[in-house]
């Protein structure tokens, strides 16, 4: 009688986008595959994300493309305003974004999130109000300790917890060797769509500064959007709601158009995200049995939009590779597939920048003549 030989198993620290599709790939390679996360469950909602070029072809592969077409939120119009309100030019978004019109997605991330977690949850086990306290290596698995309590092995361990990843202050040390500051913070929260606007997105620019209306569909709700250029991130506002308000209420203070309003509603909302721009760019992406994937491994900002694909392409050929040997040679793979698409990707994100986010008056007077001469103005 054959014995058949014990599945391996890894666990993925993260469920938003980058752990559920690895989970996804490694489930299908043969592994027994936990995911934890330390939200209660699924993050629904958020702000919408692009998926691009070859992390189409993934999706595919993954039966989901049909789900996610139905969920496309097709932005019609992108219109940019000066100073006063008054508009600069108003375009279609690939216009600006290079996009391919009928191919490319842009989806709620929350349409994303629940379509990956659906096509895993009936294989792989997810543990939710959870997430890792301590790792340690041996030569025999990685011995794992949950802040919920318990202690677990796996043969593999992976960080997919994003941008301010605590696998990788575990693994590598903290973020500040890895973090690379691009002089901007920004805050992302809902408000009333008191314009009525639909299936459109509202910049206003001066320079160092943008506020921005995002309207995915025909909601009452929209995404409201604050930039500011900053020489240093402001440590004592990350994590300090109050202290992130009065810094962005200081700052827009004498601003004109709708922004007033957009100041008002991110004093009455409790769901205001805000950050540094930024990327994580690192040396090497695994130690030992363990490794990194998505922003926790390679952040390349909105800036480039490009984040979510690199995470979806990241997962497909980290589990690929290990499908093909051991973790070792799994793990130089993975790394020989992706790192060269990575790096190209995050030197790019000064093309973004220079268009959204100009931060003097005569390169803001540049972007305008060039939005004018693509809205035939």
């Amino acid at each position: 009688m054959t014995r058949t030989a014990p599945r391996p198993t890894a666990l993925i620290s993260g469920a938003s986008i980058a752990g559920p599709a690895l989970a996804f790939w490694l489930n299908r390679h043969g592994y027994r595959v936990t995911v934890v996360e330390k939200a209660g469950t699924i993050r629904s909602g958020g702000y919408p994300v692009d998926v691009r070029g070859t992390a189409l072809d993934v999706v595919e592969e993954m039966g989901l493309l049909p789900r996610l077409r139905d969920a496309h939120i097709d932005l019609r119009r992108l219109t940019f305003l000066h100073g006063d309100g008054s508009e600069v030019a108003s375009l279609h978004p690939h216009a600006v974004t290079g996009g391919a019109t009928g191919r490319d997605l842009e989806i709620r991330r929350g349409d994303l999130t629940d379509a990956l977690y659906t096509a895993v949850r009936d294989d792989v086990e997810f543990l939710f109000d959870d997430s890792v306290d301590t790792v340690h290596q041996s030569g025999a698995g990685v011995d794992v300790t949950f802040r919920g309590g318990g202690s677990r092995r796996f043969d593999l361990v992976f960080g997919a917890d994003g941008m301010h990843s605590r696998t990788r202050g575990m693994l590598f040390g903290p973020e500040e060797r890895f973090h690379r500051y691009l002089g901007h913070c920004f805050a992302v929260f809902p408000m009333r769509n008191t314009l009525g606007l639909s299936h459109e997105a509202v910049m206003w620019n001066t320079p160092g500064r943008a506020a921005a209306l995002y309207a995915v569909g025909d909601e009452d709700e929209v995404h409201a959007f604050l930039n500011f250029a900053r020489p240093t991130p402001p440590y004592y506002a990350f994590g300090d709601t109050a202290a992130q308000r009065a810094l962005i209420a200081e700052v827009f203070a004498d601003a004109e158009w709708e922004v007033p309003g957009i100041l008002a509603a991110l004093h009455d909302t409790d769901e205001v995200f805000f950050d540094a721009v930024g990327q994580i760019r690192m040396p090497r992406w695994s130690e030992g049995r363990a490794a990194l994937l998505g922003d926790a491994a390679h952040a390349p900002s909105f800036l480039t939009g490009q984040g979510t694909s690199l995470a979806l392409i990241g997962a497909y050929h980290l589990a690929g590779a290990l499908a093909e040997g051991d973790h070792v040679a799994g793990f130089t793979a993975y790394e020989r597939r992706t790192r060269d698409f990575v790096t190209l990707t995050q030197d790019r994100v000064g093309e973004g920048g220079g268009i959204l986010f100009p931060t003097t008056a005569g390169a803001l007077e540049q972007r305008n003549e060039r939005l004018r001469a693509l809205s035939g103005r």
